[in-house]
């Protein structure tokens, strides 16, 4: 099984340099605008512990794929360890969506201010920016619904390294479900991260329209983003396949 990897790439922080005042559209239209980028912050801060996560996870399936049909009990146990690991990795996607939830309600009140909009390239530029939001947006529930599946997969596949009469056209069914699963991870990210780099360079084109003076946040942390998912040995594939079709074997005698 070749479990995924995603690369986040995160919304672009922007700080004017001089105070806002808050009365003219597009300074209000900032404002929500930045507070969206700081209530991604949960999101962007579930990225370093799903990487602890997943390698706990791979050091558990490592030590599952170097046992035999003698060591049940031994499987179970660290079956059911790997599959905890993966319900708190259900926990921390869920905190990651309620947090892109947030960003996109508060977003949509900077949108619901382009019609406002006076200056016609400030008003294009705007509508452009929005665009893409709504496209990153979309984006991101692909790739949740995507991860939230492999995650289903994940468990049922630890369920059943733990039976007794466990068939290899069973175990291999089950390897394809999960390697196509998160091949749709993939996908799912790359579009993600297209669209959240389109976003992030059609907001400063809009606050430049609209001569904002703003200085940029350090874009190194948003552009290379966090591993997430980081379970990318390839050769676990190849592994769960031989040595569970030796238990199966195994168990068949």
């Amino acid at each position: 099984m070749r479990l995924g990897k995603r690369l986040i790439m995160f919304m672009v922080t922007a700080f004017v340099l001089v105070a806002c005042s808050g009365t003219s559209t597009t300074e209000k239209m900032y404002e929500h605008l930045e507070e969206a980028v700081n209530l991604e912050s949960d999101f962007r801060d579930q990225q370093q512990p799903l990487v602890d996560l997943e390698q706990q996870e791979q050091e558990l399936y490592k030590q599952i794929i170097d046992l035999g049909s003698n060591d049940l009990d031994q499987i179970k146990e660290l079956s059911n360890e790997a599959i905890g690991l993966i319900e708190q990795r259900k926990e921390k996607l869920e905190v990651e969506k309620e947090s892109i939830e947030a960003a996109k309600e508060e977003f949509d009140q900077a949108e619901a201010l382009v019609d406002d909009l006076e200056d016609e390239t400030v008003k294009e530029k705007a509508e452009k920016m929005v665009e893409a939001f709504n496209q990153r947006y979309e984006a991101y529930q692909s790739l949740y619904e995507a991860y939230d599946k492999s995650i289903t997969l994940d468990k049922e596949l630890y369920e059943m390294l733990q039976k007794e009469d466990l068939k290899e056209e069973e175990l291999q069914s089950k390897i394809d479900e999960i390697n196509k699963t998160y091949e749709q991870v993939k996908n799912a990210n790359d579009e993600f991260n297209t669209h959240t780099e389109q976003y992030n360079q059609l907001k400063k084109e809009f606050y430049d329209a609209a001569e904002m003076n703003v200085e940029y946040g350090e874009e190194s942390s948003d552009e290379e983003g966090s591993e997430e998912e980081t379970n990318t040995d390839e050769a676990k594939e190849d592994n769960q396949e031989e040595t569970n079709t030796d238990e199966t074997e195994d168990n068949e005698q």
